[in-house]
């Protein structure tokens, strides 16, 4: 028998919290389809092939299996989605979603990989020379989702893991840092690349944190990069193989940095059209199937945005209605059988469902 659990979340923001109040919105997910998820997930970060380890090989040396490079990563076809998975297992946990034995199974899974002797060996990975790059930004960002999700849950279980994630975290935190002011321009792509996508995962890491230093420093490169943008170029989205909208993320981006009457005046500017969920042609083909995760994000931009809008907005009925069918379509791909798609759509999915990124 389906239930549903209702949740109310709210992001950092330097709103008053009776406003947000206002502008919150309730998400919702069944316990069945969080079971499904869950064991796309719990198949998939332990499932070391196929895998696109997307290494650089520094000598003969670094011919290494994924799992002699990755001891807690390296699964589910490559490093980001393993991570993701991860994050998604711990989500899932956090918020009382799983049954009894899918809860004791995925703890066993997480507990022997979110280790301190494995994440010290990732650290060391990407302390090696010819890895200061790697899965840069994408896979950081969903690292550092991953550490925020433990950071705050009061669970003497997660409380090891979060300990253990600490090595890589400061890491890939001072390589952000490092290299932000480096980065002359962003790039807008609908892929892994996409520089605004990585950000709001990185801001909400900050807000969870409190790392200030970090989150100046976004607001700084969102504003510089992104403020004077107007009429931005939708007809050139999505590209065949799109699973994020550039022009969607960066609105996402920039409701988190700028007050809600600045980011009304902004998307005025920048221009929000009509849109339409889009068809994938074949879910066996691991490009074509980033359609179905280009649904799902364009909901959760769509609710981040809405959530943002004062509700008296003209552009929230048209908000709401995109929301509710790219919800739904994106959804109707995420258990298809098929490992092209099943190693990582479970995770956007629960992003979605659950409302993490608000």
């Amino acid at each position: 028998m389906k239930h549903f659990i209702i949740f109310l979340f709210f992001s950092c923001s330097s709103f008053q919290v009776s406003e947000d109040m206002k502008h919150s919105q309730q998400t919702s997910l069944s316990s069945d389809q969080a079971e499904a998820f869950a064991r796309l997930a719990l198949d998939g970060i332990v499932r070391e092939f196929p895998n696109k380890p997307s290494e650089v090989q520094a000598d003969a040396s670094w011919a290494r299996t994924p799992r002699q490079m990755h001891p807690a990563f390296y699964g589910s076809f490559d490093w980001h989605s393993s991570v993701h998975g991860h994050w998604m297992l711990v989500r899932l946990l956090r918020m009382g979603l799983l049954e009894p034995q899918t809860e004791e199974h995925t703890r066993n899974v997480l507990g022997a990989h979110l280790s301190v002797g494995k994440l010290r060996a990732e650290t060391d990975y990407f302390l090696e020379k010819h890895n200061r790059s790697y899965e840069r930004m994408y896979g950081w960002a969903w690292y550092l989702r991953l550490c925020a999700e433990l950071e705050t849950w009061e669970d003497e279980q997660a409380k090891k893991w979060r300990e253990a994630t600490r090595p890589l975290e400061e890491l890939l935190v001072q390589r952000i840092l490092e290299y932000l002011p480096k980065l002359s321009f962003p790039v807008r792509v609908g892929v892994h690349r996409d520089t605004a996508f990585a950000l709001t995962h990185v801001w909400d890491y900050a807000c969870t944190v409190g790392n200030s230093q970090l989150q100046a420093l976004i607001s700084k490169r969102a504003k510089d990069w992104y403020l004077t943008d107007k009429n931005w170029g939708w007809r050139f989205e999505p590209s065949g193989q799109d699973f994020l909208s550039a022009g969607l993320e960066e609105a996402d981006l920039m409701r988190r940095v700028l007050s809600r009457t600045e980011f009304s005046s902004w998307l005025d500017a920048f221009t929000l059209p009509e849109f339409s969920a889009v068809e994938v042609p074949d879910v066996t083909d691991g490009h074509l199937v980033h359609l179905a995760g280009l649904n799902l994000s364009r909901a959760w931009c769509f609710e981040g945005i809405s959530s943002a809008l004062p509700m008296n907005d003209p552009r929230q009925g048209l908000l709401h209605s995109m929301a509710t069918e790219h919800r739904e379509k994106g959804l109707g791909y995420v258990t298809s059988g098929f490992y092209e798609g099943d190693h990582w759509l479970g995770s956007f999915a629960v992003y979605l469902t659950t409302a993490s990124g608000r």
